[in-house]
Parts: structure tokens; C-alpha cells; sequence
């Protein structure tokens, strides 16, 4: 009896978690929704299958490197064209994960995997700041993971689904400029994290050196901007916390 009221405990208890990781993600949701249609209906245009961009969407669940995809297959690019581009998009994610390691190196390798294939950058955005809030610990964050994970999964495969019957039916929808949403749902999910030196200057340098490097083949300049940005950022962060000589300091203190 003892058991079974532990179980239940825990089951709630992962179920609140998951409940919090999903409302979390909301705004990004609604943000991801017309992105999902817009892959949908481009599939439709491109002549591909429907069940191409529905298998698409519900074995890769990339996003991005979805659309990158897309396109060089209607091009009809060879195979490990598409495969060494979609993996350079992606490599954005080896940061998330690196940041997140911390928290689930002590979870079992199956939870670990399903996180790895649930980890967007949505998720990524509305879970991480809940470790530094407390509202989440190395305990449950992975729980909250799951959820928006989750959430997200299910937001992403049935505007997949809605986009490739709207394609059909609605010729010429991937003119819209529907992909402006997931550029604004990108804005939101820096813009909290915009409130030291360190983070601004993270943003300006990877926002200049992408204009400066747009022109690079297979979006390396994406993946180049990230590391000038992340070197920047962490290099004024180091400077801005180093420890100040005692030396020094009393030479600044005497002049003053």
C-alpha cells in the first residue's frame, strides 16, 4: 500500500513538472505554429509526398535544418550534400547541450537520448532559465524538459499536417512571409536574457559578424557568428569577474 502511494506521488509529481515545462513553452508555440505550416505547404509546392513531410517532421524534428533540407532535396542534391548541411544548421545545439550537461549527466542514457532528440531551441529557451530561478533542479528539470519537449513534438507534427492540406488546397501559401513569425519568436527568446554587458555584446557581435559572413555557402556563417558571439560574450564575461590584483588595487586606492 506503502508502494503504490509512493508511485502515485512520483507520477503526480513528474506530471506537474511536465505541466510546467509545456505552459512555459506556450509563447513559443504560438510563435511555432505558422512555421510548422509554412514546411507543410512547401513540401506540397515542392511536389514531394505528404507522408515525406509528415515522416519529416515526426523523425528528424528540426526545424531549420528542416526547410534546409527540403529545399536541397527538390534541387535533388546528393544525399551527403543534404546530410553534412542539415549537420552544420544543427551545430548550434551542441551549445545547448553542452550548457545543459550539468544538470542530466547523472540521468540513465535512455532519458539523455530523448532529450538529445527533443532538444530545439524553444525548449532550450523556456527551460533553461528555470535552473537559474530554481523553479526547476537537477531532480525535475529534466521532467519540465519533457514536457515542452513534448508539447512541442505534438505542436510541430500536427501544423506539418495542417500545412501539407492547406498547400493543396491553397495554392501559393508559402508566400505569405509566414516564416516571419519563427524570426520574432527567435527576438523573444533572447531578448530576457539582453540584461548585462556581456550578453549585449554576445548579441551585437554575432548579429555584425552574420551580415559580414551571410555570404558563406551551406549557412557556415550562421555557425561562424555563434562562435565569434559565444567567444565574445564569454571572454568580456571572464574580464568583467576577473579578481583584481591586490597590488593594483592599493596603487588605484593610493592615487585616489
Amino acid at each position: 500500500m506503502r508502494n503504490e502511494h509512493e508511485r502515485k506521488e512520483t507520477v503526480e509529481g513528474s506530471l506537474f513538472y511536465m505541466k510546467r515545462g509545456a505552459v512555459a513553452s506556450i509563447p513559443m508555440i504560438i510563435g511555432g505554429i505558422p512555421f510548422g505550416l509554412l514546411f507543410g505547404s512547401l513540401a506540397s509546392n515542392y511536389g514531394l509526398s505528404p507522408w515525406f513531410a509528415i515522416a519529416m517532421s515526426s523523425i528528424v524534428f528540426a526545424g531549420s535544418a528542416q526547410f534546409v533540407a527540403l529545399g536541397l532535396i527538390a534541387l535533388h542534391a546528393p544525399i551527403w550534400v543534404i546530410v553534412s548541411t542539415t549537420f552544420i544548421v544543427n551545430l548550434r545545439h551542441l551549445l545547448y547541450a553542452a550548457d545543459l550537461v550539468k544538470y542530466v549527466k547523472h540521468l540513465p542514457m535512455s532519458v539523455r537520448i530523448v532529450m538529445g532528440f527533443g532538444l530545439v531551441d524553444e525548449s532550450y529557451a523556456a527551460i533553461r532559465p528555470m535552473y537559474g530561478t530554481g523553479e526547476v533542479n537537477e531532480k525535475t528539470g529534466h521532467k519540465a524538459f519533457l514536457g515542452s519537449f513534448l508539447a512541442f513534438y505534438l505542436m510541430w507534427n500536427t501544423t506539418t499536417v495542417l500545412g501539407v492540406l492547406s498547400g493543396e488546397l491553397i495554392p501559393g501559401m508559402s508566400e505569405w512571409g509566414l516564416e516571419f513569425a519563427m524570426v520574432a519568436t527567435f527576438i523573444g527568446i533572447i531578448t530576457p536574457y539582453l540584461k548585462s554587458k556581456p550578453f549585449w555584446l554576445c548579441m551585437l557581435s554575432a548579429g555584425v559578424s552574420s551580415l559580414i559572413l551571410f555570404e558563406l555557402p551551406n549557412n557556415l556563417g550562421l555557425l561562424l557568428s555563434a562562435v565569434i558571439g559565444v567567444c565574445v560574450g564569454y571572454c568580456v564575461d571572464v574580464s568583467l569577474n576577473a579578481p583584481i590584483d591586490s597590488e593594483t588595487k592599493d596603487s588605484k586606492e593610493v592615487e585616489l
